[in-house]
């Protein structure tokens, strides 16, 4: 019973929790992303260059060819377009993540920029200990 409650606390501590939602909605991110660059970046982008799919880019290294006996050898290529457009993707994900974490990193700043200042009950005091100098 004792490594059951202990991996309890280990699931229920908010890092893991944290990571687990940031688990989730970075794959649902991963698959917006992919939708946008296959279905919105790409298409004008090719249609503009001249009317190319680029999922369909390759450079054919050997032509697919029948045999001497018949049996089918095919094509050697490397599918640049595909490549191409996860590089797309991953420029879109690498700043959407810098830009989360800049402004983490800003409000985590002003929360550092701004020490609290002494309680009314402290300023109080001193205004009173000032008086009493006097």
């Amino acid at each position: 019973m004792g490594m059951l409650t202990e991996f309890k606390e280990f699931a229920m501590r908010g890092n893991v929790i944290d990571l687990a939602v940031g688990v989730v909605i970075g794959a649902a991110f991963g698959k917006i992303v992919t939708a946008l660059v296959d279905k919105i970046i790409m298409p004008p982008l090719g249609y503009l260059i001249g009317r190319v799919d680029f999922s369909e880019l390759a450079w054919t290294l050997s032509p697919a060819r029948v045999a001497a006996d018949g049996t089918e050898i095919p094509a050697v290529v490397i599918g640049y377009g595909d490549f191409l457009n996860t590089l797309v993707q991953f420029i879109i994900v690498a700043f959407a993540i810098f830009m989360v974490v800049k402004v983490i990193n800003r409000i985590a700043k002003k929360k550092e920029a701004a020490p609290a200042g002494p309680k009314e009950e402290v300023v109080l005091l001193r205004e009173i200990r000032d008086s009493l100098q006097k």
